[in-house]
This record gives C-alpha cells, sequence and structure tokens, in this order.
C-alpha cells in the first residue's frame, strides 16, 4: 500500500531528511567550471558566474555516462484527488509535485549536508531565530518571469490563510511571524520561538509557488493544472484514474548548474495508475509498464516470475540501503466507541495473528512492527526495543473485552448496554481484504462483529480528512529525524485535515513533544521521542502489522543506472531523477526477446556501500 507522509519527509527524488548544524551557510567549495554550461536541450542565458559553488560540482550519485531523451512509465497503485501536494499528501502526488516546483534549499544526497535550490545563500542568526535568504538571480518561472522574494511571501501566506485546505502546513509555520522582504531577491524568516525544525520548515518543506499565476485564483481548487512552474518537469497531461504525464522542460532554469548533469534526463515521465495490483502487473510484463515497485508479497512471491524475469529482460531486484522506515496498521479512532476504551484496542490487535500473516499471506516477506519509530530498532537494536510485542492471544481479547463490559447476547454478538460490538472498517485497497477476512474470522468467533466498507483513494481521503471512520489501514512513510508533533499532539487530535488519525490526546505526550522542540542534539532529542513511543504504543491506537527493510523493483532491462539504482536514503523516486533510456540497452533486450536468450545477469538483491 502506498504510504501517505507526514510533513517532515523529504519531498525530493531521494527521501531523506535533515543532518546538519544551524550555523552553517551551507558549506561551499571551489570546482572547475569546465563544462558547466554545456547544455543538452536549448543555448543557457544565465549568469555562470553567480552560480553558487557548491553547485559546480558533480552529484555523487549521478551518473556521467546518463543521456536524455525517451519516455519513462512508472506504476502508481492510486489516483489522488489532488496533484497538488499543499492540499493532498500522498506520496504520488508529492512526487508529481517536487518535480514542478522547487524549495529553497535542498540536502546533499549522501552527507545531508544543505545545499543552495532557489536560494542561492542564507543567513542564520546565533539565536537561531532569523533566517536570511538570497534568491538565485537565475531562477525563473517557466513563463520567463524571475522568481523573487514576492513569491516565496505569498507562498508562506497561501499556507496560513484560514480559508484553505493546509493546516498540515500550518503546524509548522505557525511558529513564525509573516516573512519580511528586504527586496527584490532577499527575504527574512524570523521564528516566534526557537525549534529544531525552523531552518527546514521554510528552508527545505516550502515549495515555492507563482504568486501571479496563481493569486487570483482559488487555491482550493487548484488541483491538475499548473501552468506556471519552476522545476524540471511541467504537468503535460492528466488523465484522471489512469495517468499522469510529465514532460521535461528543456528550458529549465538550473539546467546547466554541474551538480544536475546527469539528472532530468526522461523527455516524458507517466505515472500510470492501476487500482488492482495483479493488472498492473499484466501491463509490467506487456510492457506497458517500466519501473513497478511491488508493494505486495504475494505479487513478488506468485506473480512476478516466468520467461521474462528468468532471461533478465526485466530485472527483479531487492535493494538495501538506509532509507527511512515508516509504519503501517489499522488505526482505531478512539474519538468514538467502542475505541475509546483502550482495552477494546488492545484486544482487537490480540485477535490479529500477525505472525501467522506474515507466514502464510506475506509469504515471511516483512518483519513485525512494534514501534511506531521501526528503523529505531532494526538489526541488532531489535533486542533493544523496550515494546512487549501484542502477540496473537484470543483468550487475553476476550478477558479484556469482558473487563470492557461486553457480554454475549442470543446471537453470539458480544454487546454492551444494547449495542452490539460492530466494528466497519474503512478500506480502499481490495488487495488488503485477505488480510481483513483472516481477522473477521477470529472476530466472530469471539463475537465481535466485522464488515468492510470499500471505497477509493479519494473518498477514503475525504472520510479521513473528517476523521470520518471507525478502522481504517494506514500506511506512513519515515524519516531520518522524528517529530511527533504533527501525529501525536493533542491539538491536531480533532482537527479537521490534521494526520492523528486516532485522536490520541495524552497530557504526558504533549509534555514530551513541547520538550523536544528546543533540543538541537539528535540523539537527546531521539531519546525522547523513544519516550513518545513508549507511551503511545501502550495506547494501542494502531493495530501495528509489518515492515519491508528493502525497495522491491522491477523494472525493464533497457535503463542506465548510476552504481547504485537508488540512493542512500530513497526509494523509487530515486530513478525518475536519475535513470536515463539507454538505446544500447534497449537493442540488447529486443534482440534477447526476439531470439529467445538471456542477457547477462543482474543481481537481485543490492546493497548500499557508503
Amino acid at each position: 500500500m502506498k504510504s501517505k507522509i507526514t510533513r517532515l519527509q523529504l519531498l525530493f527524488s531521494i527521501a531523506i531528511f535533515l543532518l546538519l548544524v544551524f550555523s552553517c551557510k551551507g558549506k561551499e567549495s571551489s570546482s572547475n567550471l569546465e563544462n558547466v554550461t554545456k547544455v543538452e536541450d536549448l543555448a543557457w542565458d544565465g549568469d555562470v558566474n553567480s552560480i553558487p559553488l557548491s553547485m559546480r560540482e558533480l552529484n555523487p550519485v549521478a551518473s556521467v555516462d546518463a543521456k536524455k531523451g525517451g519516455a519513462f512509465k512508472i506504476y502508481s497503485h492510486q489516483y489522488p484527488k489532488s496533484l497538488n501536494y499543499y492540499l493532498e499528501q500522498f506520496s504520488t502526488t508529492a512526487e508529481i509535485f517536487r518535480m514542478m516546483f522547487e524549495p529553497l534549499a535542498m540536502y546533499h544526497p549522501i552527507s545531508l549536508q544543505v545545499l543552495p535550490r532557489l536560494a542561492s545563500s542564507w543567513e542564520i542568526s546565533k539565536d537561531k531565530t532569523t533566517y536570511v535568504f538570497k534568491l538565485d538571480k537565475n531562477a525563473k518561472w517557466s513563463d520567463g518571469k524571475p522568481i523573487t522574494a514576492y513569491d516565496v511571501l505569498f507562498t508562506f501566506e497561501t499556507l496560513m490563510n484560514p480559508n484553505h485546505n493546509t493546516p498540515v502546513f500550518r503546524i509548522g509555520l505557525s511558529r513564525f511571524e509573516t516573512p519580511k522582504v528586504i527586496d527584490d531577491y532577499t527575504i527574512e524568516f524570523k521564528a516566534k520561538e526557537v525549534h529544531w525544525n525552523n531552518f527546514e520548515e521554510v528552508a527545505t518543506q516550502l515549495f515555492i509557488l507563482p504568486k501571479h499565476d496563481m493569486e487570483t485564483k482559488d487555491f482550493n481548487k487548484i488541483n491538475d493544472f499548473f501552468p506556471v512552474v519552476s522545476g524540471p518537469y511541467k504537468l503535460a497531461e492528466a488523465k484522471a484514474g489512469r495517468y499522469v504525464k510529465m514532460r521535461r522542460r528543456g528550458d529549465y532554469w538550473a539546467r546547466a548548474y554541474l551538480f544536475n548533469k546527469g539528472r532530468y534526463n526522461f523527455d516524458e515521465i507517466y505515472f500510470k495508475v492501476y487500482n488492482e495490483e495483479p493488472i498492473a502487473l499484466q501491463a509490467m510484463m506487456k510492457g506497458d509498464i517500466d519501473l513497478f515497485p511491488v508493494y505486495k508479497a504475494a505479487t513478488w512471491i506468485n506473480e512476478a516470475k516466468g520467461e521474462k524475469i528468468d532471461n533478465y529482460w526485466i530485472v527483479k531486484q531487492k535493494i538495501f540501503n538506509q532509507k527511512p522506515i515508516g509504519f503501517q496498521g489499522w488505526a482505531m479512532n478512539t474519538r468514538k466507541e467502542p475505541f475509546n476504551d483502550v482495552r477494546v484496542r488492545k484486544a482487537i490487535a490480540h485477535l490479529v495473528n500477525r505472525k501467522e500473516m506474515i507466514s502464510k499471506l506475506a509469504y515471511n516477506e516483512y518483519e513485525q512492527t512494534d514501534s511506531y519509530y521501526p528503523d529505531f530498532y532494526l538489526g541488532e537494536n531489535k533486542s533493544k526495543n523496550p515494546n512487549e510485542p501484542v502477540e496473537f492471544d484470543v483468550e487475553k481479547a476476550r478477558v479484556l473485552l469482558k473487563e470492557a463490559g461486553y457480554k454475549p447476547n442470543s446471537k453470539g454478538i458480544l454487546e454492551k448496554d444494547g449495542k452490539e460490538l460492530h466494528i466497519i472498517v474503512l478500506e480502499r485497497d481490495k488487495g488488503t481484504e485477505k488480510y481483513f477476512t483472516t481477522f473477521m474470522e477470529t472476530a466472530k468467533e469471539v463475537g465481535v462483529k466485522v464488515t468492510i466498507e470499500n471505497t477509493d483513494l479519494a473518498g477514503w481521503s475525504s472520510r479521513m480528512d473528517d476523521f470520518n471512520f471507525m478502522l481504517t489501514w494506514c500506511a506512513w512513510g519515515g524519516g531520518i529525524l522524528k517529530d511527533p508533533e504533527p501525529m501525536w499532539h493533542s491539538k491536531y487530535a480533532n482537527q479537521k485535515m490534521q494526520h492523528n488519525y486516532p485522536g490520541l490526546a495524552l497530557p504526558e505526550v504533549d509534555a514530551l513533544i513541547e520538550k523536544q522542540k528546543t533540543i538541537f542534539n539528535v540523539e537527546e532529542r531521539h531519546a525522547i521521542v523513544k519516550k513518545i513511543d513508549q507511551i503511545i504504543y501502550k495506547q494501542h491506537p494502531y493495530v501495528l502489522l509489518w515492515h519491508l527493510p528493502s525497495t522491491r523493483l522491477l523494472y525493464w532491462n533497457k535503463f542506465g543506472t548510476p552504481k547504485m539504482p537508488l540512493g542512500k536514503y530513497s526509494g523509487e523516486s530515486f530513478a525518475t531523477d536519475y535513470w536515463w533510456y539507454d538505446p544500447d540497452k534497449k537493442a540488447s533486450l529486443d534482440d534477447g526477446v526476439n531470439n529467445k536468450k538471456s542477457l547477462p545477469p543482474v543481481p537481485k538483491e543490492v546493497y548500499w556501500k557508503d
């Protein structure tokens, strides 16, 4: 299941987060300007001398052998209700949006050092409350107009407007005064309070919008039409429920920056939507999809096989890197009965046989999740997890439900105060029904009635915005550093369109969240997050399920890739930025297919090495 992502998950092609010192301006080093102005598309009319020094260096995860051209078709699980990331925070939406719009700064793909993007430089006050950004004067919108400080101010004010459906973004931005425009290319942000994430909030997480194009429009209705962009791609076409087509911009303002050499290679990128993975796999095998991130174990084990894979015409590969791991589970709405009782929530967790599901339904592809921050406890750290696993135990579930006041009626269904214990599962993916079916059979034995209500992604998202559900499957992406506020602070438990889906409100957690805000030492701050995790875990707001320590990919063997197919911290989105269409490999592929012969073997597993 594709993940929904939180505000602190980096929306670049590499899913990296922050590990930097706030006093830095962005390390600058000298480098050779050789080839910096060689552009494949059009003559570049920018100022070479004004290119930030760090952008005059080669990108260490890109390949100098990359070529421009060709199309790239990616499997996308479901069509989002909006392609405007500020209105819809799903991973596919974020991927599309960050191809069109850019932040002021970005992260180095290996060191995580902060690098220029729309801003060429910045200064941070000693008290870490004031940030002054100088915009790159080469930066232009796709219609040729310069990107200015007024665009930055407009973006801030747009997101802070209470009439706009952007409350998630107001969490972090509310810590700032309205930015001050110093001149056309200089803007100052002043924070009302010290917070370890203040710099990132405005530098790397604020994707700048064009004031002159959007200021007269209803922002809540800007969903799939973006005529003015700044990024390397523009939206060429969007067919709801079918595909989104992106087209590379030959006039992208930063195309001559040496750091971008080997990036943004495909002329066209398609996000092809298939609501059912088996149908998508058929499209993949026919060549209608080029890259297929495999989200389901059954597909990987049972379906992704045959002549095309055996002969390496299609590469089947697991990639292990340092990508942050989120969590997935069944969110239970604590605002309503019966889930306002922790005993009921824990009882439901005891009725979920995770080990059997992982073994029989997921082919032992996953590891059981027993933390809301599972990447704290990977590998040798697994034994350090203080959270006691909630194992499958029907009798413990019976006891807990009895303690909560539920007794069987004449039909054998548990009830309390004359009301049957009836759980309605809100589901958007038919592929997960087999897991719910297993749970439903066990629940029925205990006397719990369970039914499934199906909807599509747009309907599910709208319902979740209003917290209109009882129990539903959620998958959340992860970040290298953890900010527990958006998901767990009580002030967002009843604020619509926020990410505290279960509605958990715990004063002890609130206090710890407030405490960690002013701690700049990563280890100290994460120690507090671990305490928060332990407290939340005992409240069972989710039935935690499992996680995958790798990225599973199928892709046609006609593309060039860097030495590592995915970056140090990235998932499949890395491919859209760094892979390229290789005519020689395509010729070899065609020869192999036409003559029924195998291509040279490709490693089935790849591990990142520093």
